[in-house]
């Protein structure tokens, strides 16, 4: 009996043993985000502002200068819209950010839990003494992007909100962006990475680009006749996408200005890229929505050039659309490179196309980020 007790006791160590490991593994199985892309479920109750709220409001530039969004602003929910939702920049037509859709704290329930981007503003003086924001990843699915922010007053939002709103939309398009990259590590184009290679460069194209040129453009007007391009074309269905990667040398400390990089993309992509009417080419819009620079950060740590802007045939058809490029320093090389999606797509919407292309921009590797 007492060997029989032994072996029980035995026993009943190792079952709780292993339920014990069972309770310690925190790895969870999430179900599938719910929601397209570029939605975002925003979880706040929506007060109206007071005049002192409307007065600062009113003193801070919300939107880009060249966006349509013109709503009012009358509550904290469209104090968040006015962000969230403000119009993309350099777009032939208007397009935001961000689709949302608003719901009351008490309504945020499982169902909606598992929605693709959730924006949660927590207004409430019995739980909170100072504004704190914090963003997380695949929190109730996956893929899924989290902010919280929780703030004792509606006073105390707004400001963290005219400060920082901006900078949230962005980590929230960001997320996007890294999901839409990590799709395109399942399947490239090989062609198209072998011909990068060449110039020790990699970029994940999508599969179901083709290879359209990979050649070098030898024209007097292009800086020493030393252009090295690589460009890729989607032109399935109605909408038309390219991916062009180009690079030439690094010879002008000046090189990196908007001006410099605009009249660069001219000269290359007007050689390359011609329309139906003998004469036409592509070239940059300046007059109506003239092309917008800013710095991204890339490959983790290091800095692009992004441009932003609009491209047109010019004499011959009327074609055109919305273009997006990075530009890097290839300090191995020394070489200016540009990777740019350019959309094509007439009546239709643009936003996601573009989106999904501009995702790829975000792959480009030099020779320095090989050795990091």
């Amino acid at each position: 009996m007492k060997h029989l007790n032994s072996l029980l006791l035995s026993a009943f160590c190792v079952i709780m043993s292993i339920i014990m490991v069972g309770c310690k593994n925190t790895d969870r199985t999430l179900t599938s985000a719910t929601g397209s892309i570029y939605e975002c479920l925003v979880v706040m109750n929506s007060k109206a502002l007071t005049q002192d709220e409307l007065n600062l409001v009113a003193t801070q530039s919300l939107v880009n200068e060249a966006s349509g969004y013109s709503e009012p602003i009358c509550t904290t929910y469209d104090l968040v819209k006015a962000i969230m939702a403000a119009d993309m920049p350099a777009m032939p037509q208007m397009e935001p950010y961000f689709h949302l859709t608003q719901v009351n704290m008490n309504f945020f329930d499982d169902v909606l839990k598992p929605t693709r981007n959730i924006l949660i503003v927590d207004i409430d003086p019995s739980k909170y003494t100072q504004v704190k924001a914090k963003v997380s990843t695949d929190n109730w699915s996956k893929p899924q992007a989290l902010c919280r922010i929780q703030s004792p007053s509606q006073e105390e939002f707004v400001t963290y909100w005219l400060e920082n709103g901006q900078g949230i939309r962005e980590w929230f398009v960001n997320q996007e962006l890294k999901r839409q990259a990590s799709f395109y590590k399942g399947g490239s184009n090989k062609d198209a990475r072998a011909k990068l290679e060449k110039y020790r460069y990699d970029m994940l194209i999508p599969s179901d680009f083709m290879l359209v040129k990979d050649t070098l453009l030898d024209d007097p007007e292009l800086i020493n006749d030393d252009v090295h391009v690589v460009w890729c074309c989607n032109n399935k269905g109605p909408m038309r996408r390219d991916l062009i990667v180009y690079s030439y040398p690094y010879i002008d400390a000046n090189a990196f200005t908007i001006e410099q990089l605009n009249a660069k993309r001219d000269a290359v992509l007007s050689q390359l890229i011609s329309g139906s009417v003998e004469g036409s080419y592509m070239g940059t819009e300046y007059k109506i929505m003239p092309p917008e620079m800013r710095t991204v950060v890339v490959q983790d740590s290091a800095y692009a050039y992004e441009i932003r802007g609009l491209w047109r045939i010019l004499n011959g058809e009327a074609m055109g659309g919305p273009y997006v490029s990075h530009t890097r320093l290839d300090h191995v090389n020394g070489r200016i490179v540009t990777a740019e999606a350019f959309i094509y797509a007439a009546g239709q919407k643009k936003r996601n196309a573009l989106r999904q292309a501009e995702a790829a921009l975000y792959t480009l590797t030099l020779p320095e980020d090989r050795v990091k």
